[in-house]
């Protein structure tokens, strides 16, 4: 036993200083910091965009555009491999993913089908005589757009590298989506312009075996086609098909100027001496360079051009010409990329919020240490310094994991504040208890942690699997906020065994106490006795009035959904000088063509939140209205925050909102069934249920807006409900091991009233921190905190006043855990008891 709380000494001072090793280069100021190894310097913690300010972007490669082009190849392929076959064929055309042709030749039939079996091109079919169809599987098309997309990464970041964008960051999201990060960055307006561009850049020669008036109303002769220049009007060009030279043969492109912009590009060897030999034998033909399949040049061949070195010239300014000098310089995309997502933060609003929540932060730590020293005197300080290295663990694990700090990772963090001392108070209610019933205050102390272990980690075990599920289905800002929850649980219950009951047994040991210390105050509520079941169905009266209110809310649509799961857009806006004017932002906008939801102003007269109706036409709708929205109102408004959520976006965060919500209760419902049996699971579900749906009732007649973030809040308030539910549900089962004869509710009562003073005690913490957090947190996460401060209130009551009556209701059989019934044999004080 000495050894093993040798070991345990060992491995806590070994945290505390990894710990502390960890944390370090964060704390210091950078020109310290800059003095320390490498190797500690590794993993410094890294606050994210909401914190410092700038853009964040998540794009998509086109489907549609891949398809197309797929489609357009295997057209180009058909017919060329007839031509060389010598089968005559037409009516050459393509629609949804299949190619259809007819040879004109009937004897040439037999050839044709075993011409067209030999591309492989798909699967090939015909429906009538000398027609042939060859249809391409969405799965071939489904491996086109993965390969395209592991290729984007990488061309993306060639792209905007080019931009010079300090700490730039592109990575492969999910999906295989492309998440572009660019701290300090508010207005990405210039990156989406650079990657609204494939850059396929191509050089053909102009036909002139016709006029571009005949090709276009005729149709152009075989290998040649017809494009339109970029300008307005445009104009029509009668061009061949095959490409002198494209984007892959360019060395290098920079822009210039001689009066007008141009930019100038450079071929590789190679490509050089094909475009001279060609030059010098087409003398006065007319070139066409192309971008993205425009005519953006035209330029007639004078002499041949034995250099390699090029012009583009056309309708584009100063920034036009430098811009495609980077597209060119940079190399194509694999396709069209589509910009699902975009979430961009003034700099000064995010420090700003990274000061709120930094108080927030403060300030729950302050409330939570002074209400547990007023309560528990000297256990109450012990629990408090397991509650600062608590926070330190934490905080390390997440600058290992490499995690950027978040609004939601603190806000994770605030919530595990209030969180962590549940433990010691089960604990130090356990201690009490004991003292209360004669033991030695050492002895109290020994069986108080024994027999408070079980609770604890039932009770965590059911928050652990609800952050589990909100990790693994859901957004990045939830997936933040479960990885801080997750991570400060599992540093509580290693805090709590270890380092709370180390200090404990140390107090023992310098002071000697053989009482409990006066500091201690919650002997205050074993007085009360209170009779919970005798109002019982007054209280199911009530709740279910509310809750038919409650419906009639949510079928009446007051829930206000916010983007995240409508799509449309969200701008927050900052008039340069006096008060914004709602009705002048409405009509501008309106005017403008853009629908305006809403217009919220907050406490702050100068501010405002634009909220912009989904365009439902497409993912590059809502990027259109911001875009006129920014025009319309940049003059007078200063953009703080645009958030855009385009219909993929929005659509996929209901299904995983949905999919985790469901899985989380299922997930927490079998784990109870496990522990406990079907009366318990079916009470902890309807708790569940009945604080779930209190909230979202709260959300509508608070006017709170519903998005990703109050899914999260509403998860967790499932897991706290569930948490408390299971304390009183220990003490319930070891009540009917001890009490043959006593009847059911009062039972109940006597659990309840034993486990008051945690539940008090426990759900006060969790609230101040919330409070905190609500009151200093900020606007970003305000509804947040909000929605969990009201769940986690109700999700007290339910503890008491549902999760109790509904085991009467279910007729729970106490004879099943008495001895001699089948049930459990009596508890003995060996091996303790759960609660």
């Amino acid at each position: 036993m000495q050894q093993s709380a040798r070991w345990k000494t060992l491995l806590l001072w070994l945290v505390l200083v990894a710990s502390l090793l960890v944390i370090l280069p964060s704390v210091l100021p950078a020109r310290m910091a800059a003095g320390l190894p490498g190797w500690l310097t590794a993993h410094r913690l890294t606050p994210g965009l909401d914190l410092t300010g700038g853009s964040r972007l998540v794009l998509d490669v086109s489907r549609d555009d891949i398809a197309a082009e797929r489609l357009r190849t295997a057209i180009e392929t058909v017919g060329n491999g007839l031509r060389a076959a010598g089968i005559p064929y037409g009516d050459l055309n393509g629609a949804d993913d299949a190619v259809d042709v007819t040879v004109t030749a009937p004897d040439r039939v037999d050839a044709a089908r075993q011409t067209l079996t030999g591309l492989d091109l798909g699967t090939l079919s015909e429906p009538e005589a000398g027609q042939f169809r060859i249809t391409q599987s969405a799965s071939v098309i489904d491996d086109a757009v993965a390969a395209a997309s592991l290729g984007a990464v990488d061309a993306v970041r060639r792209r905007v590298e080019s931009l010079r964008i300090p700490s730039l960051l592109v990575t492969r999201g999910e999906r295989g989506r492309i998440v572009v990060s660019m701290p300090g960055l508010t207005d990405p307006q210039r990156v989406k312009d650079m990657l609204a561009t494939v850059g396929r850049l191509s050089a053909r020669l102009v036909d002139d075996s016709m006029p571009v008036n005949t090709a276009i109303e005729d149709g152009p002769p075989a290998g040649s086609e017809v494009l339109y220049s970029t300008g307005e009007p445009p104009v029509g060009y009668l061009l061949k098909r095959d490409d002198l030279f494209t984007a892959v043969d360019v060395a290098s492109a920079q822009p210039a100027a001689n009066g007008e912009p141009f930019v100038e590009f450079v071929l590789k060897a190679d490509a050089a001496d094909r475009l001279a030999a060609f030059t010098r034998n087409n003398s006065g033909r007319t070139i066409a360079i192309l971008l993205d399949g425009q005519v953006i040049s035209a330029s007639q061949i004078q002499s041949a051009i034995d250099d390699g070195v090029g012009r583009l010239s056309g309708d584009f300014d100063a920034e036009g010409a430098a811009n495609i000098a980077r597209i060119v310089a940079s190399g194509p995309l694999p396709a069209q990329l589509t910009i699902l997502e975009e979430r961009s933060i003034e700099p000064a609003l995010g420090t700003t919020s990274l000061g709120t929540v930094a108080l927030a932060l403060a300030a729950a730590v302050a409330a939570v240490v002074a209400f547990m020293t007023f309560f528990y005197g000297v256990l109450g300080v012990i629990a408090s310094l397991s509650l600062f290295f608590n926070v330190l663990v934490t905080f390390a694990v997440l600058a290992l994991v490499g995690a950027p700090v978040s609004l939601s990772m603190i806000a994770g963090i605030v919530l595990t504040v209030g969180l962590a001392v549940d433990a010691s108070v089960l604990i130090f209610e356990r201690i009490r208890e004991e003292s209360t019933r004669g033991r030695s205050l050492r002895d109290a102390v020994t069986v108080g942690f024994g027999r408070a272990r079980t609770t604890v980690l039932d009770a965590s075990a059911t928050m652990l699997i609800a952050v589990a599920v909100l990790f693994v289905l859901s957004a990045a800002p939830v997936r933040a906020f479960a990885l801080a929850v997750g991570v400060g649980l599992l540093a509580t219950l290693f805090t709590t065994f270890t380092l709370t009951y180390g200090l404990v047994r140390a107090w023992l040991g310098r002071s000697h106490p053989t009482h409990l210390p006066k500091g201690v105050r919650t002997g205050l509520f074993d007085r009360l006795n209170l009779r919970f079941m005798a109002v019982r169905n007054v209280i199911f009266l009530g709740t279910g009035a509310v809750s038919l209110i409650i419906a009639g809310l949510l079928i009446m649509d007051e829930l206000r959904l916010g983007i995240d799961f409508t799509g449309g857009a969200a701008v927050e806006i900052q008039a340069k000088s006096g008060a914004v004017d709602t009705f002048d932002i409405s009509a501008r906008l309106t005017d403008a063509g853009v629908s305006v939801q809403s217009i919220d102003t907050p406490r702050d007269p100068r501010r405002a939140l634009v909220r912009l109706t989904s365009q439902g036409e497409g993912e590059n709708a809502e990027q259109t209205s911001v875009l006129v929205a920014r025009g319309e109102l940049e003059d007078d408004y200063d953009f703080r925050r645009v958030e855009v959520v385009g219909p993929a976006i929005s659509g996929e965060l209901i299904d995983t909102a949905t999919l985790g919500f469901v899985a989380g209760l299922v997930a927490l419902v079998a784990y109870i069934w496990i522990r406990f049996e079907w009366h318990f699971a079916i009470g902890a579900v309807i708790a569940l249920a009945h604080d779930v749906f209190f909230t979202l009732g709260f959300l509508a007649v608070a006017n709170i807006e519903f998005n990703i973030s109050a899914v999260a809040a509403l998860l967790t308030v499932a897991g706290y409900s569930l948490n408390d539910t299971m304390v009183v549900y220990d003490r319930i089962r070891e009540n009917l091991r001890h009490f043959k004869r006593m009847p059911l509710p009062l039972i109940i009562d006597d659990a309840i009233n034993r486990t008051l003073s945690r539940t008090v005690l426990t759900s006060a913490t969790t609230l101040i921190a919330l409070a905190a957090l609500a009151f200093f947190g900020g606007e970003a996460i305000r509804t947040f905190a909000l929605t969990l401060l009201f769940g986690v209130a109700i999700g007290t009551i339910s503890s008491i006043y549902i999760a109790g009556p509904i085991l009467i209701l279910f007729r729970l059989r106490p004879e099943r855990y008495r001895p001699g019934k089948g049930g459990a044999g009596p508890v003995t004080e060996a091996t303790g008891a759960n609660g």
